[in-house]
C-alpha cells in the first residue's frame, strides 16, 4: 500500500513537473535588454608626425521582447544608437543618430513558411547636420523624416539563427522641415510632409558564430514600390562582434544604404570601436 502511495504521488508530481519543463518559453514574455558605450581615442604630445587629438563616442541600446505561444509569434525588437566625434579643437558632430523598432506577429500553421504581419518605424533619434557645407546645415530630426512599413507575407523561421520574410508592403514617409530633401512624390515633383507607398518588402536576418568569442549579426531589407518595381531601397546593416569579457567587446560594424530618394548613389558607413556593454536583462 505504501508503495502504491508512493508511485500515486510520483505520477502526481510529474504531471506538474514535466509540463513547466517543455513549455518554459511558451506563454510568458522573455526580455533581452543591453546597453553599451563604444569609444575611439587618440591623444598626441609634441608629436612631429602630423595629426590631432581625435575622440568618438557611441551609446546604444537594444531591447527585445518576445512571447511565444504554442500557435503564435509575437517579437518586438528596438535598436536605438547616438554618437559623436570630435577632432582636435572642433566642435563635436554626430556620427550616429538611430531609431529603429520592428514588431512581428506570426501564425504557426506547419508549412516550411508561416503567415505573418509586422510594423517597423526607422527614424533618426535626433537632430542632424551636413558637416560638408561652412556653417553646417540641419537636415534631419526626429521623424523628420520618418518611415512607418507595414507588411503581410510568409516568414521562414526554422533555422536557429536565420529568418527572411516576404510580403506586400505598405510605406509611410513622414517629414515637417525637410520634406524636399525625402518627400518629393517621383511623379508630380511635388513636395509633401506626407507620402504612402504602396509595394514589396523583404528582410531577412542572420545571427552566428564565427568562433568562440566572435559573433556576425546582419540584417538585409529590401523595398520596391509598385510604381517602379526596377528600383529598391537597400539597407544592409553587418556588424561583427568580438567579445573580451563579459562587459567588453570590439566592434566592426559596416552599414549599406541605397535609398534613390535620399541619394542618387550608395551611402556606406564603417567603424571599428572597443565597446563596454552590459547585460539589463
Amino acid at each position: 500500500m505504501k508503495l502504491q502511495l508512493t508511485f500515486l504521488f510520483c505520477l502526481i508530481a510529474l504531471n506538474f513537473i514535466l509540463p513547466q519543463q517543455k513549455d518554459t518559453i511558451l506563454y510568458k514574455w522573455i526580455p533581452t535588454a543591453a546597453a553599451g558605450l563604444n569609444i575611439n581615442q587618440i591623444a598626441l604630445s609634441n608629436w612631429t608626425s602630423g595629426g590631432d587629438n581625435a575622440i568618438s563616442w557611441t551609446l546604444s541600446g537594444i531591447l527585445d521582447l518576445k512571447y511565444i505561444t504554442e500557435d503564435w509569434g509575437f517579437r518586438n525588437n528596438l535598436n536605438l544608437a547616438y554618437g559623436k566625434t570630435k577632432l582636435g579643437g572642433a566642435n563635436f558632430i554626430t556620427n550616429d543618430n538611430n531609431f529603429y523598432m520592428e514588431t512581428i506577429l506570426s501564425r504557426k500553421i506547419n508549412w516550411a513558411v508561416d503567415p505573418y504581419i509586422s510594423n517597423t518605424i526607422r527614424t533618426p533619434l535626433a537632430i542632424g547636420y551636413d558637416y560638408r557645407k561652412n556653417p553646417v546645415v540641419p537636415i534631419a530630426n526626429f521623424f523628420d523624416p520618418g518611415y512607418l512599413t507595414q507588411s503581410i507575407g510568409f516568414i521562414y523561421n526554422k533555422v536557429n539563427g536565420f529568418t527572411t520574410r516576404l510580403g506586400l508592403a505598405a510605406q509611410e514617409v513622414f517629414t515637417k522641415k525637410y520634406s524636399a530633401l525625402y518627400n518629393i512624390d517621383p511623379e508630380s515633383g511635388e513636395v509633401k510632409n506626407f507620402r504612402i507607398e504602396a509595394g514589396l518588402e523583404s528582410v531577412s536576418t542572420t545571427e552566428f558564430k564565427i568562433a568562440e568569442n566572435l559573433l556576425y549579426k546582419g540584417n538585409l531589407q529590401f523595398f520596391t514600390r509598385y510604381k517602379s518595381l526596377d528600383v529598391w531601397d537597400v539597407r544592409w546593416d553587418n556588424a561583427i562582434i568580438a567579445k573580451i569579457n563579459d562587459l567588453l567587446n570590439i566592434n566592426l560594424t559596416y552599414l549599406f544604404i541605397y535609398e534613390k530618394a535620399q541619394s542618387p548613389t550608395a551611402q556606406m558607413k564603417e567603424s571599428l570601436q572597443l565597446g563596454f556593454v552590459y547585460s539589463i536583462l
